[in-house]
């Protein structure tokens, strides 16, 4: 099985492929269309801002190429908040693969969202063999609104999406790869769809 995680000027890449490591699995991580199209699974990682990480999704033309894959795709944290139509975060359009939009925490909570905090969601395809209510590591400022393509919620001040999925696309606001043996058991679900 050939994996990609798609290569940006982004972080937790690292921390991406050494989670995969511990599952016994090898990627690649590449920015090559071609590379990415012919993988079987495609991880989208992301730490960075949302403006500057579009720039230079276009500049390379994979803004083209990730809505386009037809293969399994995983978002994580700022990846999946790209996957999303629009970021209030530099006022960025962004890959639009699920229509909601991403917006900055306000009101009385600490911002960043930063550390552990429970989810809820219906126990299938990346949550098989996980029960809601577990807890998942979180570092953000601006989520993902609740709407029509979430699959798990988190709250913090208000309810907002912690998943989302959409045909071949997943994607996920906390960071599996830091989030214990739950986060490794989602992303072996993810491998195994």
């Amino acid at each position: 099985m050939k994996i990609v995680v798609i290569k940006y000027n982004a972080g937790n890449i690292g921390s991406v492929s050494n989670a995969l490591d511990r599952l016994g699995l090898e990627c690649e991580v590449t920015d090559d269309p071609l590379t990415i199209r012919q993988a079987d699974k495609v991880i989208f990682p992301g730490v960075g801002e949302a403006s500057t990480t579009m720039r230079y999704l276009r500049e390379s033309g994979l803004d083209k190429v990730i809505p386009d894959l037809k293969q399994p795709v995983l978002g994580i944290c700022l990846g999946m908040q790209l996957m999303c139509k629009w970021s209030e975060e530099g006022d960025t359009p962004a890959l639009g693969i699920f229509p909601q939009k991403v917006e900055l925490f306000r009101g009385s909570v600490k911002v960043p969202h930063m550390g552990w905090n429970s989810i809820s969601f219906k126990q299938d395809g990346i949550f098989k063999d996980i029960d809601s209510g577990c807890y998942v590591y979180f570092v953000h400022s601006y989520f993902v609104e609740d709407g029509v393509s979430t699959l798990a919620t988190c709250d913090y001040g208000i309810r907002f999406s912690a998943a989302l999925h959409r045909d071949n696309f997943y994607a996920v606001q906390f960071h599996p790869e830091k989030s214990g043996e739950v986060g490794q058991q989602i992303l072996k679900n993810f491998i195994d769809l």
